[in-house]
C-alpha cells in the first residue's frame, strides 16, 4: 500500500541491480522504465515559467522526497505527450489466475487511459499495450516473495521484478515503455478491504534491468476494492491512475487518518468509491495546465479572477489561483463541478485548500479547507469519506485566514458557471 521513491547506482546486464536505498512513500501501484535524468523528463515538460508565477512556484525542502513543489523533480516519468505502459499480469503456483488474465486487463482499460486523456485536456496520450494476453506464471509461491503490507523493495521485489521480465522474455521489449503495470491475479494475498498491497516504486534507476533499462518505475495491483455494493465495476480502476501518478511525481495526500485532509477531491486522496479528478495544483504540475491558466495573487490588495471550473475542458480560462504565503506553502483557489472526470461532486463551488511542499507524501502535503465543519458531506455513496463533499464555498461565502490576512471570497457565478472570486491579502 506504500510506495517508495529509490535513488542508487546501475549496471547493464539484461537483469542486474544492487542493493537500492528507499527514500519515498506512497501509496498504489504503477512501473516504468526511467526517462533520461534531464529535468525535461520529470512532470511537464517544460521549465521555462512566466515571470510573474515565480512566487507561486513553491519549492520542497531537502529530504522530502516527494514534494509538492513545482516543477516536478527529475526522475519521474513525463506526464504530457505519450507514454506507453506496459501491462503484465502475473499468477502464482499457489494462487492461479482466476478467468483469463485479459478479463483481468479489462478491469482498468480502457478506463484508465480514458480518464488521463480527460482529467488532462488530451495533453497525456495514455497508451496501454498488453503483448502477452496469457497469464505470467512466477517460479516461486506468492508467500515465497514475502510480500505483505509495507513491504520493501528488498529482496521480494527485486526477486519479483527480475522473475517477471525472465518470465515475459522474449515477448516483451521493455526499452519500448515509459511505465509497467503489474496486474497480480486477485486471489494473490489478502482482500484490499482488509490490507492494501498495491504498491509503486518510482525513481529506482538501481532496479533489475531489461532490454538495456532499469524497470525503474514498477507499479503492483492487488485484489480488488470491492465492498459488494456493485462499485468497483465502475470505478474500481481507478487504483490505477493513483498508482500511474506516483510514477509521474505526485504524492499520496492521504494521512494516517486516510482521506480525511483532502477527502475525494483528488484521486491520490481517495482513489476508491465514486470518480473524481486531480486538484488543480496536480495538473499545473504536471503541465495539463498552462501558465495562462494560473492565476499568482502575490502582492498587497485585492485581486479579482473569473475562474471556469476545472473539469471543462472547453474555453480555456483562468483555472487556478494560488496565494503564496512563504517559499514553501500557499492557498489554491479552483472551481469544481460536475464535469469531466467529477462526476461525483455534490456541491459545486470554489474550492480552497492549503498546499505545503515541506511537508512528505503520505503526511498530509495538501488540506482541504471546509466550508461547512462538522457538516457530515453531502454524498451518500459507498467508501467515501464524506466530510470534506460539501467543502466548496459558494456565492457570498468567505475564507479568512486571520493569521497570514488572506481573505478569499466568491462573488458570483455567471450563466456559463465561471466564478468570480476576489483575493485579499495584506
Amino acid at each position: 500500500m506504500r510506495q517508495r521513491r529509490i535513488r542508487g547506482g546501475r549496471r547493464g546486464a539484461m537483469l542486474a541491480g544492487a542493493t537500492a536505498v528507499a527514500l519515498a512513500v506512497t501509496m498504489t501501484a504503477s512501473t516504468g522504465r526511467l526517462l533520461d535524468s534531464s529535468p525535461t523528463a520529470a512532470g511537464p515538460t517544460a521549465l521555462a515559467r512566466a515571470t510573474s508565477l515565480g512566487p507561486c512556484m513553491i519549492r520542497g525542502a531537502l529530504g522530502v522526497q516527494m514534494s509538492e513543489g513545482v516543477p516536478t523533480s527529475a526522475g519521474y516519468a513525463r506526464s504530457t505527450g505519450t507514454v506507453r505502459a506496459l501491462n503484465l499480469m502475473i499468477d502464482f503456483p499457489d494462487a492461479h489466475g482466476q478467468g483469463s488474465a485479459m478479463a483481468r486487463y479489462g478491469e482498468f482499460f480502457p478506463q484508465t487511459s480514458d480518464w488521463f486523456r480527460t482529467g488532462s485536456y488530451g495533453k497525456l496520450d495514455y497508451r496501454s499495450e498488453t503483448p502477452v494476453k496469457h497469464w505470467l506464471r512466477m517460479p516461486k509461491t506468492f508467500k515465497a516473495y514475502g510480500i505483505e503490507r509495507g513491504a520493501p523493495f528488498e529482496p521480494g521485489y527485486r526477486k519479483l521484478v527480475k522473475d517477471i521480465a525472465a518470465a515475459a522474455d522474449p515477448d516483451v521489449d521493455f526499452s519500448k515503455y515509459d511505465i509497467v503495470n503489474v496486474l497480480v491475479t486477485p486471489n494473490a494475498g489478502p482482500s484490499a478491504l482488509d490490507t492494501v498491497l498495491s504498491v509503486t516504486f518510482a525513481g529506482n534507476p538501481d532496479a533489475p534491468v531489461a532490454d538495456g533499462v532499469p524497470l525503474a518505475n514498477a507499479s503492483f495491483v492487488y485484489s480488488r476494492q470491492d465492498d459488494g455494493s456493485g462499485s468497483y465495476s465502475e470505478t474500481g480502476y481507478r487504483v490505477l491512475p493513483h498508482e500511474n501518478g506516483h510514477t509521474f511525481g505526485l504524492p499520496d495526500l492521504y494521512t494516517q487518518d486516510g482521506g480525511g485532509a483532502v477527502g475525494h477531491w483528488d484521486i491520490m486522496s481517495e482513489d476508491w468509491g465514486v470518480g473524481n479528478d486531480l486538484l488543480g495544483w496536480h495538473k499545473w504540475k504536471l503541465g495539463w495546465l498552462d501558465d495562462a491558466q494560473i492565476g499568482c495573487a502575490s502582492q498587497a490588495g485585492t485581486t479579482e479572477h473569473l475562474l471556469s471550473p476545472l473539469g471543462r475542458a472547453e474555453g480555456g480560462g483562468t483555472k487556478l489561483v494560488f496565494v503564496p504565503l512563504t517559499e514553501k506553502t500557499g492557498y489554491a483557489v479552483e472551481v469544481r463541478t460536475q464535469e469531466g472526470n467529477d462526476e461525483a461532486v455534490c456541491r459545486p463551488g470554489v474550492l480552497v485548500y492549503k498546499v505545503d511542499a515541506d511537508v512528505d507524501t503520505g503526511h498530509g502535503p495538501i488540506t482541504v479547507e471546509d466550508s461547512t465543519p462538522d457538516s457530515g458531506g453531502c454524498t451518500r455513496r459507498p467508501n467515501v469519506h464524506a466530510e470534506l463533499s460539501d467543502a466548496t464555498y459558494r456565492p457570498g461565502e468567505v475564507f479568512k485566514d486571520t493569521k497570514t490576512g488572506v481573505r478569499i471570497s466568491v462573488g458570483g457565478a455567471d450563466a456559463s458557471g465561471n466564478y468570480r472570486v476576489y483575493v485579499t491579502r495584506r
